[in-house]
């Protein structure tokens, strides 16, 4: 694995350590997730405790230790969006996808996750994909939704709407 990129970053914030979210921000930018020998590189780079960089690595729901789809879905399931349709928004991209929430596709095209709040709460149910959102959402469009970012029924065996 290539670390000059890492070293860059953390070059940027002058290895300073109270920039370790930022620092972790970046480096899952340029990796789409955050590596073991990342983590334990910006660890001894920072002179911290690698424990203390994963706990704040596991605690961020941002962060991942796990290797990302290069399109990040989310779908709010908070009050306001799960009393619109929120759970059915969310089990309609699993039946697509075929991959149940914190999941990525076998292709690494897509990761879907659940997420208790998006703040937007007037437009629930509410979907992101990367960073575009989707609100008062029907789950009759998350097809085409996710097609605007690659989906084909060749990703997975799935009879067309």
């Amino acid at each position: 694995m290539n670390l000059e990129r890492v070293e860059d970053v953390l070059a940027k914030y002058e290895h300073n350590e109270s920039q370790i979210i930022s620092i972790l921000q970046e480096v899952q930018v340029l990796h789409n997730y955050l590596p073991e020998e990342v983590l334990k590189y910006v660890a001894e780079r920072l002179n911290l405790p690698l424990a203390r960089v994963y706990s704040i690595a596991t605690f961020y729901k941002t962060f991942s230790l796990e290797p990302r789809g290069k399109h990040l879905i989310r779908v709010c399931l908070g009050t306001a969006c799960h009393v619109r349709g929120g759970p059915r928004i969310l089990e309609t991209a699993e039946r697509i996808l075929g991959i149940k929430a914190d999941e990525t596709t076998p292709d690494y095209k897509f990761t879907l996750e659940s997420v208790n709040c998006l703040g937007c709460c007037a437009l629930g149910p509410v979907m992101v994909v990367d960073d575009e959102y989707y609100g008062k959402l029907p789950p009759a469009n998350v097809k085409k939704i996710l097609r605007q970012y690659g989906y084909s029924n060749s990703n997975k065996e799935e009879k067309d709407d």
